[in-house]
């Protein structure tokens, strides 16, 4: 394996990943409540693993001689995250005792809470552009060493998401006072209501 290349995938897969944005939040607000935190960082690092390979593998190729699938994915994408963002809004708008993080809140099966991060993760276009299109895209260089390339940039998303996913545990003290977690309900509805709007514009 070129080490090299496999550095350089690593670093692009980070700096891609640590940008704010609805699949984050969502990690980030399952680590809080310390619920499914192993199934939602594995969900995550495994759907970009999947898009990083495809990516890789030549697949953005597709994506140009089928141009209704951004057009599906933007909107699609939107209205979910908007419906998503409406749903944390009215999370951070109860009583306090629901908005308690510790063991007063009521817990999520774990079936919901995957299909809800496997939505956020796979229909949103920007995952394409920056696993697929751009990761892809930028493997060429690497010719010969594409395989160590991806295998960096898996590497990144398999240690981002478990970091933010426990790393946001140990806020629980801080997030079992009401008004806390009042705040990050509302961070990431803003998030999710932002991302779906620039979908709508076309950003």
């Amino acid at each position: 394996m070129n080490p090299s290349a496999f550095l350089a995938g690593l670093t692009m897969g980070l700096s891609l990943i640590v940008a704010i944005g609805a699949q984050n939040a969502f990690v980030l607000r399952q680590g809080v409540r310390h619920e499914h935190v192993f199934a939602v960082c594995l969900a995550c690092a495994l759907s970009d693993a999947l898009l990083i390979a495809a990516g890789v593998a030549g697949f953005a190729r597709i994506v140009a001689v089928l141009p209704w699938l951004d057009p599906a994915m933007r909107y699609g994408g939107a209205l979910f995250l908007a419906w998503y963002g409406g749903r944390s809004l009215l999370s951070a708008l109860r009583s306090a005792g629901a908005l308690d993080a510790g063991t007063g809140s009521v817990p999520s099966g774990l079936g919901p809470v995957l299909l809800a991060c496997l939505a956020i993760t796979w229909l949103n276009p920007h995952v394409y552009l920056d696993t697929v299109v751009l990761l892809g895209s930028v493997s060429t260089q690497f010719q010969g060493s594409t395989a160590a390339f991806a295998a960096g940039a898996m590497t990144g998303s398999f240690l981002f998401f478990f970091s933010l996913g426990y790393g946001a545990t140990q806020l629980r003290p801080v997030f079992a006072r009401p008004w806390a977690w009042r705040v990050l309900e509302g961070v990431i509805a803003v998030v999710m209501w932002a991302i779906a709007l620039r979908l709508v514009l076309g950003a």
